[in-house]
């Protein structure tokens, strides 16, 4: 037999054990939808993240293209550009060497020629020194002037002849290198 306490608590829950029941029965309705909705949710973030993975992978992977592309350009342009200066350090090299050997040749000329001058006015001296009359002292001054003037106007002639040459052929090496440096601009514009 029933207390009399149980009844009443009985009779309370009976609605309270009805209002359970149907939530549960509401529960398990809603729960394999919340579950498909939630499978569904997951399964679309997972392929948002992938496909931003993906995304990501390949923009760091076009970057690191480009600045490999970059670099290897960077390299040849920094090689050829030192493969012109060295060209340009041969040509001042070769120029040089080509002034020295001419201002060597001039100067071994001037030392000939300043010895061929020293014998011509030593001859003249004793010549000079020789004659018996003033007319004959005269005139072989005078032929040994005119002869040391007409040496002098052709050395100095041969001699502007030479520089003249010389300066031509010392700046042939960097004219070309000139030439080089106009074609290479050239083929970059």
């Amino acid at each position: 037999m029933k207390s009399n306490i149980e009844e009443p608590i009985a009779a309370a829950a009976a609605p309270a054990k009805a209002i359970v029941e149907e939530v549960i029965e509401a529960a398990e309705t809603v729960a394999p939808a919340v579950t498909t909705s939630t499978a569904k949710e997951t399964t679309i973030m997972a392929t948002h993240f992938e496909n931003t993975t993906a995304q990501a992978q390949n923009l760091f992977s076009d970057i690191n293209e480009r600045a490999k592309v970059a670099v290897e350009k960077s390299t040849k342009l920094v090689e050829e550009a030192n493969e012109f200066t060295k060209g340009n350090i041969e040509a001042l090299v070769e120029s040089g060497r080509i002034a020295a050997k001419g201002f060597e040749s001039l100067g071994q000329e001037a030392a000939d020629y300043s010895r061929r001058s020293f014998e011509s006015a030593t001859a003249a001296m004793k010549n000079l020194a020789s004659v018996k009359s003033p007319a004959d002292f005269f005139k072989l001054q005078s032929e040994y002037v005119r002869g040391a003037f007409d040496a002098y106007v052709a050395e100095t002639s041969k001699h502007t002849e030479a520089m003249l040459k010389l300066a031509g052929d010392a700046a042939q090496p960097l004219s070309n290198r000139f030439a080089v440096a106009v074609e290479k601009v050239k083929a970059n514009a």
